[in-house]
């Protein structure tokens, strides 16, 4: 096999296309040596970085020295993006990934979907198993470098060392086992005439201390300074033995004249073999050279802990974000007293870099740290998803208590029951709205969440005057996500899209990227599912430039972004760690133009077509973003595919997207549109609710019928009132043109197919055609393809044959689409097609779906043949040059 006698050629092959591909090998074996090999070999520019074993806890350091710039590891979405904006069609390359921070090793997997992607592992190593899972999971391919046959062992050493005997290269590469590195250093050993290790010890180390023993020592000091840095340093550091170690061969020049081990393993090696008494003066001397963050490090190796708790504390003054929680953490994870208060700003910046759990284990201590401790230790444990150990934590703050620690404890104790006990939870919510006559924002929020639960009226009104009356952003975004989510479930659909981009809007001016995108993308599925050609918003709520573009890196309207940190008890509302991502319905990087028009009057009006939520969702899932965005923006995209007629575009997606709620429901109707209505029948719809829970129920009455089942399941509690007439309707056979009038306002789609269920199922002909030809208009109208075929052939029962089309189907065709559609005639892919037009895929398809409009076809091979049945091929049947 070919990966199995050359992984490098392997790798080569995959690295031609978007993926992660990972090297591992022990010390010595090679990778990065196969890494320069690929990147090499690999067309496009190469983006180079790594981590560095002294600076591991530094975000995004990996990343950041790849791409030559700062990138925001707050957000591991945005970092990813911002990563993902750089290198494109690049290479992205980072070695000793075992040394990576945690910010660079969550953002490979999201850019592995995007980017080119080539990293090369040490082993053993040290990273966490959920890491190292998520790593193996997304890695196109997972490839040991092999050790060198006997054959190239020997040409090696003989290259190496060529005055060695046959008799001497046999015995260094029996002892180096194939490992390249130990096969140079035994082989120089042999030549200088010193014997070899005894069997059994780590031929390698043995190899590499034999020779370093021939350094000066300044040489050797400097080559363990590098060992114990972990990071390339300029030579006025590394003093006078720099140039004894570049005439060695040892070091390379890096960048910025900065000056970097050939070998990591060799300055590790190197560092291993002080004494304790030199590690500790190294380390001390390093402390004394170098920032503050890094020198914190090197007390705390050199054993002085009060001194490096002091230098964390006054580095993390200077911090912000991700560094400031790092380096707070590191101080309190001393064994030196800590003063109650840096772990209480500990916890404080750990949870506004969204690392719950370290939040909660700072201010786990055996003595008691107080009431404010006690409060963020149970909004810690809320965030990290454990309600009743939150509820413990909080359960002996005394109602005599401070003001803001009893509304924290308060939150807490609500929201811990809201996830235990929805019903306890509402009564507990009375009394608790019964002592705030002005709740502060925690509180008010915990309370609206809970109305929301129970659908208590005015929880919607709650809810919105929580997410719009500013204070903490990220309570603030937490309840507006709460707001759409629910206003969808219950099929307010209109309403669900105006509140989503209100908040989508204010995240990007904050360039709270992966909420921004969770926002939009609901946006667009709310848009999706209504039907509306518009969904218009207040002119007061938008600028006349529209929402604000968040860049990687960079700045809204000049504005750089300010983390907002979270008050000790603030109480902020449990946000997912997974956030981030493009902006979508606004402008990308790429200079796309927003996904809005400006009318008369000021109003920025979404354009809310098929094509442009197309367009917006597939901008959207073309970046990295939450999983929830894509789960949205993929339902969104293949909803408008399968309803035009691209189902087999809309499986693919489907295919490519998350598990999520939308999506499930999606591919079951793509199933039934398609003509499937045995697989539509086969899915479940157990993680579903509200609005969703209701089209499950209904597609599969749809499957059922088309299948010639008889009965009728129970009806789902709790669903909208369309969804629930619908449902009735199937049960009893009747009703379904009341229950198209209640679809009216949500789902054009659904109003279509109740009227569709009334002409299929009515026994009078005339109120059966009238039915169908309502529904035909509707779809037609809409562009709802599938749907329109449908109606049609129901008509065809009743012996009415149309051979007209909509008022949208009467355009002629323009020249673009006629181009397209001869190619399809041919039988050309999509792909090919953009390949041979000199346009993207998802104009293709764009160009394919409104010839299927205009020629009333269902299919894009109906279309090709209508295109050319229909019209003669030339200039005079497009209606423009183009």
């Amino acid at each position: 096999m070919a990966e199995d006698l050359d992984p490098l050629a392997s790798a080569a092959a995959l690295l031609h296309r978007p993926g992660l591909v990972v090297l591992t090998g022990p010390p010595g074996s090679g990778r990065t040596t196969g890494l320069r090999r690929l990147t090499a070999e690999v067309p496009g520019p190469a983006h180079t970085g790594g981590g560095l074993a002294m600076l591991r806890s530094t975000p995004a350091l990996a990343l950041s020295r790849a791409v030559r710039a700062r990138l925001p590891a707050h957000d591991v979405h945005l970092l990813a993006e911002a990563v993902r904006s750089r290198v494109r069609g690049g290479l992205l390359v980072l070695d000793d990934i075992q040394y990576a921070d945690p910010a660079t090793l969550a953002a490979l997997p999201l850019l592995a979907g995007h980017c080119r992607v080539l990293v090369a592992l040490r082993t053993p190593h040290r990273l966490p198993g959920p890491v190292a899972d998520a790593l193996r999971a997304a890695a196109a391919a997972w490839l040991t470098v092999p050790p060198l046959d006997r054959a190239a062992a020997l040409d090696l050493a003989r290259r190496t060392a060529g005055g060695l005997s046959e008799e001497a290269l046999s015995a260094v590469a029996d002892r180096a086992g194939g490992n390249p590195l130990a096969i140079t250093a035994l082989a120089r050993q042999a030549a200088a005439g010193r014997a070899a290790g005894a069997a059994g010890m780590d031929q390698v180390a043995y190899a590499i201390a034999t020779a370093l023993a021939d350094l000066p020592r300044p040489a050797r000091t400097a080559l363990a300074a590098l060992g114990l840095l972990g990071r390339p340093a300029p030579g006025a550091l590394l003093g006078a033995g720099a140039a004894d170690l570049h005439a060695a061969g040892l070091i390379t020049a890096g960048p910025a004249g900065s000056l970097l081990p050939t070998s990591t393993y060799v300055a590790e090696t190197a560092a291993g073999l002080l004494d304790a008494a030199g590690r500790v003066e190294l380390h001390t001397r390093l402390a004394q050279l170098t920032p503050p963050a890094e020198a914190a490090r090197h007390l705390a190796a050199a054993g002085d802990l009060a001194g490096a708790h002091r230098t964390a504390l006054a580095a993390a003054d200077q911090a912000s974000g991700g560094d400031r929680a790092a380096l707070l953490l590191f101080a309190c994870d001393l064994d030196t007293p800590i003063d109650p208060r840096v772990r209480l700003a500990a916890a404080d910046a750990a949870l506004s870099a969204g690392r719950a759990a370290a939040a909660a284990q700072v201010l786990t201590t055996g003595t008691p740290l107080g009431v404010e401790a006690d409060v963020l230790r149970g909004e810690a444990l809320l965030q990290a998803g454990s309600p009743a150990a939150a509820r413990a934590a909080v359960s002996s703050v005394p109602d005599a208590s401070p003001a803001p620690v009893l509304a924290a404890r308060d939150r807490v104790l609500l929201l811990a029951e809201l996830a235990t006990d929805p019903a306890g939870a509402l009564d507990l919510a009375g009394k608790i709205s019964a002592r705030y006559p002005h709740p502060p924002q925690g509180v008010a929020a915990a309370v609206a969440t809970v109305q929301a639960a129970n659908h208590t009226p005015g929880w919607d009104t709650a809810l919105a005057a929580v997410a719009t009356g500013g204070g903490d952003p990220q309570i603030s975004r937490w309840t507006a996500w709460l707001l759409v989510e629910h206003l969808a479930a219950d099929g307010r659909l209109t309403e669900a899209a105006t509140a989503a981009l209100r908040a989508a809007d204010d995240c990007a001016a904050d360039l709270a990227y992966g909420w921004q995108t969770r926002f939009a993308a609901a946006a667009d599925w709310a848009i999706a599912l209504h039907g509306s050609s518009q969904v218009i918003l207040p002119p007061a709520e938008f600028g006349s430039d529209g929402p604000g573009v968040p860049v990687p890196g960079g700045s809204v309207s000049g504005r750089a972004q300010v983390p907002a940190p979270h008050a000790a008890g603030s109480g902020a509302v449990s946000v997912p760690t997974a956030q981030a991502g493009a902006a979508a319905g606004s402008a990308t990087a790429d200079g796309e133009r927003s996904g809005r028009v400006l009318e008369e009057g000021g109003n920025l009006i979404p354009q809310a077509g098929p094509d442009d939520v197309l367009r917006r969702a597939g901008n959207l899932t073309d970046r990295a973003i939450p999983d929830e965005a894509r789960g949205y923006a993929t339902a969104a995209s293949a909803l408008v595919e399968a309803d035009t007629g691209l189902l087999g575009a809309a499986r693919a997606r489907l295919d490519a997207g998350p598990q999520h709620p939308a999506t499930r429901w999606v591919a079951r109707e793509t199933a039934w549109l398609d003509g499937q209505p045995d697989r539509a029948a086969k899915d479940t719809a157990s993680d579903s609710a509200g609005l969703l829970a209701g089209l499950h129920a209904i597609t599969a009455r749809w499957a059922a019928y088309d299948l010639g089942a008889v009965g009728a399941p129970p009806i789902p509690p709790g669903l909208p009132t369309p969804a629930r007439r619908t449902l009735t309707a199937w049960a009893t056979g009747t009703g379904f043109a009341a229950a198209a009038d209640g679809w009216r306002p949500v789902a054009l789609r659904e109003q279509v197919r109740c009227l569709l269920a009334a002409g299929l199922t009515e026994a009078d002909p005339g109120r059966a055609v009238a039915a169908l030809l309502d529904a035909e208009r509707l779809a037609d109208a809409a562009g709802l393809t599938v749907l329109a075929g449908r109606a049609r052939r129901g008509l065809r029962r009743h012996h009415v044959h149309r051979d007209t089309r909509s008022p949208r189907s009467g355009d002629q065709l323009t020249r673009r689409e006629t181009d397209v559609l001869q190619l399809v005639a041919a039988g050309e892919p999509t792909r090919r097609i953009a390949g041979q037009l000199g346009i993207s895929a998802e104009t293709v398809d764009t160009h394919i779906r409104a010839g299927m409009r205009k020629l009333g076809a269902r299919t894009r091979t109906e279309a090709a043949a209508l295109a050319f049945a229909t019209f003669p091929s030339s200039p005079e049947m497009h209606k423009d040059g183009r």
